[in-house]
Parts: structure tokens; sequence; C-alpha cells
């Protein structure tokens, strides 16, 4: 059984994310509208390759066809080549791997095969280890981390990943160290962070303290985005905590202290997004988009 430690619960082979070790599986590959606006202009899109199976696995993930169920195509590490190339040829303004954590190996021989000239989005659930960040360097641009869970209760309860914090903070820091500063060309981050944020019901205390935590480990420069958007999906309904939709008064104290922390780049989301219209199609017959 290969030995494989590309996400932080290092269990050597596929046990939990379900993959292929020969293969790479991809859902779509498209150009992305709807991505935060500094890595998303209208005029080009991001470049986005969605990768099946997952090494998180939360219960409400509106993408379970792909983390729960796998769907998607069987692509060869040449072929992710080929098509970082057609994206960049396509004009979008970057190449975003959408939960790449699990096929790090496999990513990183296609971009040792050919780097696009345009930015890399390492777009991540944030379930990573600082070991592996470091294996970025030199070929990621952007870092788009989803900031989960503080609590382990939660972490656990949700995505049976009670070491979750811990690995997305110190991810956090390496990442700092690998782009330290955020550069923007034309309205367009080339180099940075962005930490996305999704609020769960019944969670915002837990939405404040990782925004806390990232402000003493790296500062107020990085982008965040507050997201409003839940809904539940998948197996939301089995947990009635968060089988409901978010309140406004929750969203305001998130996004209220998130502001009070010192955070002002970025993005805070219109709570008229709780819409399932905003999850892509993932259909056999659609899989390039581009």
């Amino acid at each position: 059984m290969p030995n494989c430690t590309n996400c932080p619960r290092n269990c050597k082979n596929n046990s939990y994310c379900g993959k292929d070790f020969e293969k790479i599986r991809v859902a779509k590959v498209m150009r992305h509208i709807y991505e935060e606006p500094i890595i998303c202009p209208k005029n080009q899109g991001s470049g986005a390759i969605f990768f099946s199976n997952c090494s998180l696995k939360c219960v409400f993930c509106q993408n379970y066809q792909l983390s729960h169920f796998g769907v998607g195509r069987d692509i060869s590490v040449n072929e992710l080549a080929e098509i970082f190339k057609l994206l960049e040829i396509s004009g979008v303004a970057n190449i975003n791997l959408v939960t790449p954590t699990h096929y790090l190996d496999k990513i990183l021989q296609a971009l040792n095969l050919y780097k696009p000239k345009i930015p890399i989005v390492w777009n991540t659930s944030g379930y990573e280890s600082p070991e592996n960040i470091k294996k970025l360097k030199g070929f990621v641009d952007v870092f788009l981390f989803d900031g989960k869970y503080f609590s382990k209760d939660l972490a656990g309860r949700y995505s049976k990943a009670t070491n979750y914090f811990e690995n997305f903070l110190a991810s956090i820091i390496e990442a700092k160290r690998i782009v330290p500063e955020n550069v923007i060309i034309d309205g367009v981050l080339k180099k940075g962070i962005i930490v996305r944020h999704l609020v769960l019901p019944g969670c915002y205390m837990d939405s404040i303290e990782i925004f806390k935590h990232i402000k003493k480990a790296v500062g107020c420069d990085v982008f965040v985005s507050i997201m409003s958007q839940y809904v539940p999906m998948f197996k939301a309904k089995d947990y009635p905590e968060i089988n409901r939709r978010l309140s406004p008064l929750e969203y305001k104290k998130v996004t209220r202290e998130v502001i009070r922390l010192g955070f002002d780049k970025g993005y805070i989301q219109d709570f008229d997004s709780q819409s399932e219209s905003y999850t892509p199609v993932f259909s056999d017959k659609k899989f390039f988009e581009i």
C-alpha cells in the first residue's frame, strides 16, 4: 500500500479520502466567476480545476458529489499539465486548484512538467500540514484557506478531524513565510493569502476565535472572506443544530468582530446568498467549461 502523508490524517493509504494512487480524479474544469473578486476579475474569471475526493469530508459539504462520492474523470499527471496549458491559453486570471490537498504529490509532478506564467491558487479546506505547505514554495502564488473550525469538538463532529485547527494555523504561518506580502496588480491578487470562512448556525463564537488566533499568528495583513451562504445540505439534516439557515444576527456578530479585530481587506457576503444556485453543476457531459 502506498505511503501517503498528503494531509494531517497521515493514514498512509486512501482509507479516508478514497483517491486512486495512480490517477488524479477531476470533476470539472471551468472558467469560474464566483470566487472572491480579488482573484476573479469579471472579464477573465478564475481557471478552476475541481478535484474529486477529499481529505476532510464535512457532513454539510455543498460539493458532496465530489468530496464524498468521488464523481469525476481519472486523468494522468501529463493530462493535468495539459489542462494547465489550456486554461492559461483561454485567458483566465489564474489556475485555481480546488480541494487539491490529497493530490499534492501528483500536482507537484504536473507543475514540474509545466508551470504556467499566471498565478497558481491553492484553494484548500485548510486541513494542511506546514511540512506540505513548504513543498509548495516556488509553485503556489496565492493561498486560499477555508478556515473551518476552531473547536476540536466541532471539527471532530462534522469532519472527524480533531486536529484541524492546529494544522490550519501552522499552515497559514508557513504560507505567510512563502508569500509574506500581498502583491496586487490592476486590482488582481498575484501573490498573497486569503482566508475564507463559512459561518455555521450556532457556531458564531467559534468563528470569532478563528480570526482572533489568525491575528495573533500572522496579523491582519491577509484578505478575509466571511460567507453567509450556508444552506443545510447532504448529511446536515442528521445534525439538528446545523439543520437550519444562519440567522442575520449570528452573521452580524461575526462580521462586526472581524472588523473590530482590524481585518480591513476582504469581503462580507450579502445575506441573500443563502442559495444552492452558487454551487456548480457537476456532470460528465460538462467536464470542460472554458
